[in-house]
């Protein structure tokens, strides 16, 4: 991140600029823009012979609808000016989706590499306890998530802690989402964020006008790649884009440098070899160079920085070379360089929409903890049986057989994969063909992503109206 450079004050002024294209009660859009609360804890662990102190934050920026959502982060950088600035994202996040949640975000400062696991799960057991404590922690009123430096098994131990502490809250495995399948995960969970990026790309590439706008021609086919970052986000992302839509992966950033191919890479076998070395170099096919931020600058289609906030800056902005930005992380571009990308005719599929494919597959995961029952168990065997008797019908009416292939994917029912991902579609498309609409119609929104914070003051406005604040 720039030196003295403040990603919080980034994402106020990109608030704040869509703000002004609005016409609201005076004071209003300053009671959206702030933080509600801001917890800070330091709490000891005794491991290795002495006692450890850890600090921690957990932010609620809005809780208008309840319960408000967002992740939490293990890192040695992470800071309350961080925290806040990513509840302020998750609310708007939610609000543009249309998912009934407020935003929140939570980190722990620590390196979880210089810890055991089972050193971890006291750590994380603690901090747990101090969030249910004070009530940043509850089905119905905080739910984290996975983030960076997390897992699906720190959930499991958060939830586990929750439970412990409200044995007779039913609905406790609701207190977080991110979780394994065994412990009442959803499946598509793990994919969710890259599967966003994907289908967000996919819906760009469905709209010409919008895609006019970057002289890149139709199609996602033998489209050129860049992706800063492989882990979760950056992976799947890579991983669906390649396999499904044919893009070339033409570079691929990581902390120990930048690997390039211009044939494009095979994204499984490159993740291996990150899995078992800890990093890209040394991978055969491909070219390596420590440097990893200039990949950022490499001429491509489409660059998808899937890492860190604040990689893309009003130093490197002049130099960016691609048509297209997917902001698969939160926050990687400035407001600074996001102004410079602007002027310079550079779209960019803002971090609001592209990276809501976790929140939104943690707002089915949520609903299906509630409910105590999968998606699709009442349905799946009377839709096979229909579809069965259909296709029946068609072959007594023409005489003739459905092809084996088609007959066997018409008459099998929709799994919970499936419903995820068509939930997940649905939604990107109802979203970004709102943003587009926007954009196309009126000539104050600049971008898409001023776009997508107006839809999202629109909707909280209206939130708060209701409620009669």
């Amino acid at each position: 991140m720039p030196s003295g450079h403040s990603f919080l004050n980034d994402v106020n002024q990109m608030f704040s600029d869509a703000a002004q294209l609005m016409s609201m009660e005076e004071g209003l859009a300053n009671k959206i823009n702030v933080c509600n609360a801001s917890y800070i804890t330091r709490f000891g662990v005794r491991l290795r012979g002495k006692m450890h102190t850890f600090e921690g934050w957990r932010s609620v920026h809005s809780n208008h609808p309840s319960p408000a959502k967002g992740g939490i982060r293990y890192a040695p950088y992470a800071d309350l000016d961080e925290v806040e600035a990513l509840a302020a994202l998750m609310t708007y996040k939610c609000a543009l989706m249309d998912i009934p949640f407020g935003g929140s975000k939570g980190a722990l400062k620590i390196d979880p590499t210089e810890w055991e696991p089972h050193e971890l799960e006291r750590i994380t057991r603690r901090f747990a306890q101090e969030l249910a404590r004070h009530d940043f922690l509850s089905p119905s009123q905080n739910v984290p998530a996975p983030d960076v430096g997390t897992s699906e098994k720190t959930m499991i131990w958060i939830a586990d802690e929750y439970r412990r502490m409200k044995p007779t809250d039913i609905n406790a495995s609701a207190c977080v989402t991110g979780k394994p399948l065994a412990m009442g995960g959803i499946e598509g969970r793990v994919e969710a964020t890259g599967r966003g990026v994907q289908y967000a790309l996919q819906e760009f590439f469905r709209h010409p006008q919008d895609l006019a706008r970057t002289d890149l021609s139709e199609g996602l086919a033998g489209r050129s790649v860049v992706v800063q970052g492989l882990g979760n986000v950056g992976y799947h992302a890579a991983k669906f884009l390649s396999a499904e839509d044919g893009c070339r992966i033409v570079a691929v950033a990581e902390r120990d440098g930048v690997i390039r191919n211009p044939d494009g890479f095979d994204i499984e076998a490159l993740k291996a070899h990150v899995l078992a070395t800890g990093g890209i170099a040394g991978f055969a096919d491909g070219t390596f160079d420590r440097d990893w931020t200039t990949a950022l600058t490499d001429p491509c289609d489409i660059l998808i920085p899937a890492a860190l906030e604040s990689v893309i800056t009003e130093e490197n902005a002049p130099d960016i070379q691609a048509r297209l930005i997917v902001e698969a992380a939160n926050g990687p571009i400035t407001y600074a360089a996001n102004t410079i990308l602007r002027d310079r005719g550079i779209v960019i599929i803002p971090d609001l929409f592209a990276n809501a494919g976790g929140v939104t597959v943690s707002y089915f995961e949520w609903v299906k903890n509630l409910t105590h029952i999968p998606f699709g168990l009442m349905e799946r065997r009377r839709d096979e049986r229909g579809h069965r008797m259909l296709t029946q019908s068609i072959e007594t009416m023409t005489g003739r057989a459905f092809p084996a292939d088609t007959a066997l994917e018409l008459t099998t029912a929709a799994r919970e994969i499936d419903l995820v991902r068509s939930g997940l579609d649905d939604k990107m498309r109802s979203a970004y063909a709102e943003m587009s609409a926007l954009w196309n119609s009126d000539p104050a929104i600049p971008d898409l992503r001023t776009a997508a914070y107006t839809i999202a003051l629109r909707r909280l406005t209206e939130v708060y109206k209701a409620l009669g604040i």
